[in-house]
């Protein structure tokens, strides 16, 4: 039964099925945008904004975050999509596409007569039986695969990218980069913090130029060329103030009597900033990073002292700085007491801090962090269009070794584990014996559209390779001399059927584990509305205006 009506609240009711498939018919549409884009042969969008700005992309999530969506349903998915980028990197446009399909069937199911409550229970039960299916038979722990496992995850993850080409090349770098940061705290837990990695985009040269810094590496340049080039043993102040002479604030008005007592106020403000100045350096700093400018007076006093000084550093750099070296970032010299101070604990300390020329860029690179080691990535490519991917696509690749490291299992990919799940929940339905059974069918189906999709973008047969890759898994399943089956992938390129824990084509285990959690929540999220009212916006004509007087006759 579907009813609109208009209420008392000066809007508009829509209730029943009217309201479930206009919101399944919103999800498919966000999900059929980004589609064509999963896997290692999916194609990239363009996407320009208001202003002329182009982005070419397949990250689902970007895609997602650039389109201007307004339907309440849709923005459901692009926050999916979102959320999935922040907890995994990884795996945007499949729990986007996982999502949908989910909605869909959920539509089928209803039309069948099924309340969507059943089909909200089933569908939790069968994401509950996939997360424990996933732990228990598919996960392989990342040791047991020695050490080429997280080189094949960053391969894994950089092939459906713009950089495939050179996936060997780049998986090198970004495994190097995340060894080199991780560390074991204190609850014996491996943490790869991705703050300390700083990614620099320089357009030119070709991509195989790019290159992997050990030490943090700052975009700027010394602010005197009478300053020395390298210092060691660095002693660090991070600042968040500007050094420049004192003035006056708005409104601030001296009247002077005597001439001389101009000069006299003059000198105060010119000294206000010497002592500044001079307190940071006999704390023992060396090098001063500051979010503000330094003008040439001030630059003088550290020129004579033979330190280092950098202006105008962004201040995200600047507190990943402090937090590598063990600074502290310093917005003020005041203390408790109100005077002035600066004391030699908030120096952080580097091995080494220097100006180096890489590429054509000079850069600032703070090697040997004493507190957390850091590392960098300076990108290169033929223009800012391709640069900007690039970033995304090592920044994809970054959080999956990242989410391995920290959880040390894999899962194989190429539509393995959507395969296995199918054909496990399948079984599993026919088990129960309630009305869950057919939601937990639905669901089991809908966890082919990620192979379908994949074999769809390659340009292969579909219906043929899925068909192959469920006769695998039911096979390893069902006859225990075939257990090593369930390795059993798509191998895109030539369109058959392979094992992938072998070919090396492994995801984090996180990653698909949340993805479908992810994705049944969203589901279930919109499932469970059957009403919307839509308020209209008031009118902003004055009542009282020309035109509405000349239309109500009043002149």
């Amino acid at each position: 039964m579907t009813t609109t009506q208009s209420i008392s609240l000066f809007g508009e009711r829509e209730k029943g099925e009217t309201v479930r498939t206009q919101n399944m018919t919103a999800a498919v549409a966000i999900a059929n945008i980004v589609k064509s884009s999963l896997g290692p042969v999916g194609l990239d969008k363009m996407l320009v904004d208001e202003v002329g700005d182009v982005t070419v992309t397949n990250d689902g999530a970007t895609i997602l975050k650039l389109l201007e969506v307004e339907h309440p349903a849709a923005k459901v998915l692009c926050e999916l999509a979102q959320l999935q980028d922040e907890e995994v990197g990884d795996g945007t446009t499949s729990v986007v596409i996982i999502a949908a399909e989910l909605l869909r069937a959920a539509d089928e199911l209803i039309k069948q007569k099924i309340h969507p409550t059943t089909i909200i229970n089933g569908y939790k039960l069968a994401c509950k039986e996939s997360v424990k299916f996933i732990q228990d038979n598919l996960s392989i722990p990342a040791t047991d695969l020695g050490k080429n496992c997280l080189l094949n995850v960053a391969k894994t993850s950089m092939s459906s990218k713009i950089i495939g080409s050179d996936k060997d090349f780049f998986a090198n770098i970004v495994v190097q980069c995340c060894e080199l940061i991780r560390f074991t705290n204190t609850r014996g837990e491996t943490k790869c913090p991705m703050k300390t990695i700083n990614v620099l985009k320089a357009h030119g040269k070709s991509t195989k130029e790019s290159m992997f810094i050990k030490g943090y590496a700052l975009n700027c340049t010394v602010a005197s060329q009478l300053m020395p080039k390298t210092i060691k043993n660095a002693k660090i102040a991070c600042i968040d103030f500007s050094l420049q002479k004192a003035k006056m604030k708005l409104g601030v008005q001296v009247v002077v009597d005597d001439p001389e007592k101009l000069d006299a106020i003059r000198q105060r403000e010119a000294d206000i900033t010497k002592e500044k100045i001079q307190l940071i350096l006999n704390a023992g700093a060396n090098v001063i990073l500051t979010t503000g400018g330094i003008d040439d007076m001030c630059l003088k006093y550290f020129v004579e002292a033979g330190a280092l000084a950098v202006r105008r550093c962004k201040k995200e750099d600047l507190k990943r700085i402090a937090r590598a070296t063990g600074a502290a970032f310093v917005s003020s010299l005041s203390n408790l007491e109100g005077e002035e101070s600066f004391d030699a604990a908030f120096l952080g300390t580097a091995e080494e801090v220097g100006q180096t020329r890489i590429c054509d860029d000079e850069l600032i690179i703070i090697k040997g962090t004493k507190a957390k080691p850091a590392a960098s990535i300076i990108l290169r490519g033929a223009n800012d269009i391709y640069v900007d991917e690039m970033d995304r696509s090592v920044h994809d690749s970054l959080c999956a070794v990242k989410r391995v490291i920290e959880s040390k299992t894999v899962v194989p990919g190429g539509g393995c584990v959507e395969a296995a799940l199918s054909i496990y929940l399948e079984n599993f339905a026919t088990s129960l014996g309630s009305r869950e059974q057919l939601a937990i069918a639905e669901f089991a189906q809908a966890m082919l559209v990620i192979p379908k999709t994949l074999v769809v973008n390659a340009a292969k047969d579909s219906t043929e390779l899925v068909a192959k890759l469920r006769a695998f898994h039911n096979a390893s399943q069902t006859i225990e001399a075939k257990r090593a089956f369930k390795w059993i992938g798509l191998d895109l390129e030539n369109g058959k059927c392979r094992d992938n824990k072998d070919a090396g084509v492994l995801e984090p285990a996180m990653s698909k584990i949340k993805s479908l959690k992810f994705a049944t929540e969203a589901a279930i999220t919109i499932l469970r509305i059957d009403d919307m009212i839509k308020i209209y916006q008031p009118s902003k004509e004055d009542p009282n205006s020309y035109a509405n007087a000349v239309r109500e006759g009043r002149l």
